[in-house]
């Protein structure tokens, strides 16, 4: 499972978490109030919900699953239109959506001058009944050397510490081959963020703030930016993934491969795992698209609240880096489930 952040919330300044107290209210909603529905690419979107819903046990969700299998494909917009309905899930918060992605970094299985920073595996005293050492603890006192817990060494201190915030990536071997690595367990210290801490300390106002940033100040700054990775605590542990191929995609939360732009980490407390979720966000670039509830995030809280997979590398992490936009999310339910969810006069 990955442990999401999500880029923009990871850096800094967009934690909205559910409103308290706020009753949770749901609307039936039809496929003409989703704009831009009808211009989506509903194929992409079956393909995707196919890669999960074989895991979905309900009967009504089985039962959707196998005709997708079978018929689906014939004619996609359809099969979304036919079985299901929108449901407009809210819970007093308003929409956020930001962005995740797949960290690559250079690396080696053997330490050298250049490789020299660990990617560890967990040791076995680690456990979530009580916190460990702490990120500087951990990385000033060689707790963990020695040990044969490397998985890999990388060259970039400040890359291993955003893969740690994404909780998965791909490590590119000197030979050429590839090695993925997910999450594993951390050291049971609760994150904090390090970009809302560069604006408590007065060197950015909270709009200049992204992972760009971030990085560019930690190397211009070693010393200071050494300390600044040791103001978050929290430490994360890999292991390395093998159950499928590396050019494919991370696994989520269902332990299938993500898909990127179709895949989004959702609060499974509002929104199932494996549903289809019609997203709508406003900004700079907005997007209206059908995702799959796919994955989750320990950041990620709320009816209305979403992180979008873009995908592997550091192209598809400056795209997620900028994403922080308001918005709307639906939800697609089985017909009766949809129903179901109603009140009584609604129904």
């Amino acid at each position: 499972m990955r442990r999401a952040l999500g880029a923009a919330l990871a850096f800094g300044l967009m934690m909205a978490g559910p409103a308290s107290g706020a009753e949770t209210t749901r609307a039936l909603l039809e496929f003409d109030d989703l704009s831009g529905w009808a211009e989506d690419d509903h194929a992409a979107a079956l393909d995707t919900f196919l890669e999960t819903c074989p895991d979905l046990d309900a009967p009504d969700w089985s039962a959707l699953c196998a005709y997708a299998q079978t018929k689906g494909a014939e004619a996609p917009r359809r099969f979304f239109e036919l079985f299901f309905r929108p449901v407009l899930i809210e819970d007093g918060t308003p929409a956020l959506f930001t962005g995740y992605f797949e960290p690559e970094l250079a690396g080696s299985r053997h330490r050298t001058p250049r490789f020299r920073h660990p990617v560890h595996r967990k040791p076995p005293e680690v456990t979530r009944q009580s916190p460990w050492l702490t990120r500087q603890e951990i990385m000033t006192t060689g707790a963990l050397d020695g040990r044969g817990l490397e998985i890999a060494f990388v060259d970039d201190p400040v890359e291993l510490f955003f893969l740690q915030v994404q909780g998965s990536g791909r490590i590119h071997l000197r030979d050429g081959t590839l090695v993925r690595v997910g999450y594993a367990g951390a050291n049971g210290h609760r994150y904090r963020s390090i970009g809302q801490e560069l604006v408590r300390r007065g060197v950015y106002e909270p709009h200049q703030v992204s992972a760009q940033v971030i990085r560019s100040w930690v190397r211009r700054n070693p010393e200071a930016g050494r300390d600044l990775l040791f103001h978050n605590p929290s430490y994360v542990f890999f292991r390395e993934v093998t159950e499928v191929p590396p050019d494919r995609g991370p696994l989520g939360a269902m332990n299938r491969s993500v898909t990127p732009l179709r895949t989004i980490a959702v609060d499974p407390a509002h929104v199932p795992l494996g549903a289809p979720v019609w997203i709508e966000t406003e900004g700079e670039r907005p997007m209206r698209r059908l995702m799959i509830a796919q994955d989750t995030g320990s950041a990620i809280k709320g009816a209305q609240r979403a992180d979008i997979f873009f995908g592997t590398g550091a192209e598809a992490g400056r795209h997620a880096g900028r994403l922080s936009d308001p918005g709307r999310m639906v939800v697609l339910m089985p017909i009766q489930r949809a129903y179901a969810m109603l009140p009584e006069a609604r129904r």
